[in-house]
């Protein structure tokens, strides 16, 4: 279930490469596709009072891009316990070249800021991120 992003104009450099920090703006919004594809739309998420901060991304260059290239996106499920859930990224070209890798992890909370019991408090979005994090 890859996402696909067309590079554009503006998030390239002078050098009219994309700037590195358009990559992290990327995985984000493969993120919030990946969990479309898997029946939990974010705002669904939302709607049920939790909140998923982001705890760390880090990212990998391998090969530039520039303005039109089409990007995509693989998201996987590295782990996931519960409370934490860490995704991998790996990004290609249209010639199936990796051109960057990434990783994300993130937290459930309530709408106070603590975190929640998933999977009691919500068993059904803890089965579905089980299911792709043993797939």
């Amino acid at each position: 279930m890859d996402y696909m992003h067309t590079v554009q104009y503006y998030e390239t450099d002078k050098m009219g490469i994309t700037h590195h920090s358009n990559y992290i703006r990327w995985m984000e919004e493969a993120r919030i596709d990946f969990l479309s594809q898997i029946g939990w739309d974010y705002v669904r998420i939302e709607e049920m009072g939790i909140i998923s901060p982001v705890l760390s991304v880090t990212c990998d260059f391998k090969k530039t891009t520039t303005f039109s290239d089409k990007v995509a996106i693989n998201v996987n499920v590295e782990e996931f316990k519960g409370v934490k859930l860490h995704l991998a990224y790996e990004m290609k070209n249209r010639d199936g070249e990796v051109v960057c890798l990434g990783k994300s992890s993130h937290a459930f909370l309530n709408k106070e800021g603590r975190p929640i019991r998933m999977k009691q408090e919500y068993p059904e979005l803890f089965e579905a991120l089980n299911k792709v994090s043993e797939a």
